[in-house]
């Protein structure tokens, strides 16, 4: 699961960054055996007090036990939801900073951890367009963080609703309903995507927009360029809520995206991007920016006891959190060493990086895919130096979610129910009864008999989405609407080894599919 390069490397840095953390000059005292002796000495982390003999051994032996008991995320056989363990370098870098577990609320204790995190937030900003002048944190979460962007919004905007679209996350309600604010749902165009300017007249305008770029259910990327001219004519302010899909304007440019709805991005007020899940980081690791530094006003508060080492910006003054972990901006920063290369000319990553030399494969099959993605950037580890950035990562979680859809669409036994934007591709198995209820059965024994299968070349973990009969009736009006949803098959293949493993996935799939067709009574 991690690399000997990165394990080999862990004892060598912690001894190297102990023998270099400042000291007072006198060594930790060794523990008395009367333990009542040991008030006023500096134990440190209490690692000097050892379980009873054998407890050790027996306690990591059920721990291990315990942690076996989850899903293989870091498999490509893992297809689910959005689950994958962190790069191997943010690992390291996290497991390294947990060694003195840096405190990212204050810079009195976070201190270096604290400028590593102003650093990541200055490449977030470059990396979209936002000026300079912009502000930002890293969040414990993509809810802590679009929960601080609800809350300016409300701060701004008082006495106006925040407005979402029908596929915006749930959180937006939930988080409007903590801050006792009032949300209205925008009207939808053909496609089912929002449209603000089909609002009523005479009601109301909202004071806040959310556009989703990278919904959690199929991915799909919200039109921002329409959007962000009404919001504009109408003094309306834009938040983003990217968390899914942010880290893909990275490759907007290249000709695997429908490039329009990003080149508005940087011109919304506020943008929450998950580095915990394109940005290849543990659990958890969110962030919020804000185009105009002015709403920093909105955070001010003053804390007896901390903001005192330092007259520079303490990041917890501009945070609605308290206590993070500095670890995660350790993390964030050493990946971003590594994986996210800088344009010379911008600072920012160029979004045209996994274009010219990494060809699509979304429309080949067979040896012919297999061919062309040998040499491609296929894992997180790194395995072809000249390919293994974040850029190139993004662009074969595209090209497997291209590649998926078109081997659906050519089978007989699975249906795609629409196109993918990002790389969550959605689908519904083809049976005699083509209505509702039958294919919501269907979809959930397909995916109880991916899970259940015995361990090897039939196991495949995936997901189902309940669509409306509304969205149902739109991507698939073929269907008999004899209930008010559907349920349909979903695979997020958010790993670039998933590229290659495509051909595997629907063998599994075809195979899963005919085991249910054997199993129902004649």
């Amino acid at each position: 699961m991690i690399p000997e390069e990165y394990l080999r490397r862990l004892p060598q840095l912690i001894k190297q960054l102990e023998e270099r953390l400042p000291a007072s000059g006198n060594p930790i005292p060794a523990v008395p055996s009367d333990r009542s002796a040991i008030a006023g000495n500096s134990i440190g982390t209490g690692s000097d007090y050892h379980p009873a003999p054998g407890m050790l051994d027996e306690a990591l032996q059920n721990l291990v036990d315990r942690l076996s008991r989850h899903y293989p995320f870091h498999q490509s056989c893992y297809a689910g939801q959005m689950l994958k363990p962190p790069h191997p370098a943010a690992w390291l870098a996290y497991a390294l900073a947990m060694t003195i577990n840096p405190n990212n609320h204050a810079l009195d204790g976070g201190p270096e951890a604290s400028f590593m995190e102003k650093e990541v937030v200055q490449r977030l900003k470059r990396m979209i367009g936002f000026p300079e002048k912009a502000i930002g944190h890293l969040t414990s979460s993509g809810t802590i963080a679009n929960l601080e962007a609800l809350w300016v919004a409300r701060e701004l905007h008082p006495d106006r609703p925040v407005a979402i679209s029908s596929q915006s996350h749930y959180t937006h309600k939930r988080m409007c309903q903590l801050l006792r604010h009032p949300v209205i749902t925008l009207p939808e165009d053909a496609d089912g995507l929002p449209d603000p300017s089909r609002l009523p007249s005479g009601e109301p305008l909202p004071g806040t927009v959310v556009v989703t770029m990278g919904t959690t259910g199929t991915g799909r990327v919200e039109p921002l360029h329409r959007i962000l001219p009404w919001a504009a004519s109408n003094g309306i302010r834009i938040h983003v809520d990217a968390a899914y899909g942010g880290f893909f304007y990275l490759i907007s440019e290249s000709g695997l995206l429908d490039s329009a709805p990003w080149t508005a991005l940087p011109d919304v007020d506020s943008i929450v991007i998950d580095p915990h899940k394109h940005g290849l980081q543990p659990y958890g690791c969110g962030s919020v920016l804000f185009r105009d530094p002015v709403v920093g006003k909105l955070y001010r508060h003053d804390s007896p006891y901390t903001y005192f080492t330092s007259d520079d910006l303490h990041l917890g003054e501009i945070s609605l959190e308290c206590s993070r972990a500095g670890a995660a901006a350790v993390a964030l920063w050493f990946t971003m060493q590594l994986l996210m290369p800088d344009d010379k000319n911008s600072g920012a990553p160029s979004r045209q990086a996994a274009s010219a030399d990494t060809p699509d494969s979304g429309n080949k099959t067979g040896n012919e895919a297999n061919n062309t993605t040998s040499n491609t950037a296929n894992s997180t580890t790194g395995k072809t130096a000249a390919k293994a950035d974040l850029p190139h990562m993004l662009a074969d979680c595209r090209k497997a979610a291209l590649r998926l859809h078109d081997d659906l669409d050519k089978s007989a036994r699975f249906q795609p129910v629409m196109k993918p934007e990002l790389d969550i591709v959605t689908y519904i198995p083809l049976i005699s009864e083509s209505s509702f209820s039958a294919v919501s059965r269907a979809s959930g024994e397909i995916m109880k008999l991916g899970m259940d299968a015995p361990t090897g070349r039939d196991k495949l973990y995936l997901s189902t989405l309940i669509l409306s009969r509304k969205e149902a009736e739109r991507w698939l009006p073929s269907l008999k609407a004899d209930a008010e949803q559907v349920r349909v098959l979903r695979s997020v293949l958010m790993k670039p080894e998933h590229l290659d493993a495509v051909p595997d996935i629907m063998r599994r799939l075809n195979r899963l599919y005919d085991r249910f067709l054997s199993a129902r009574p004649a």
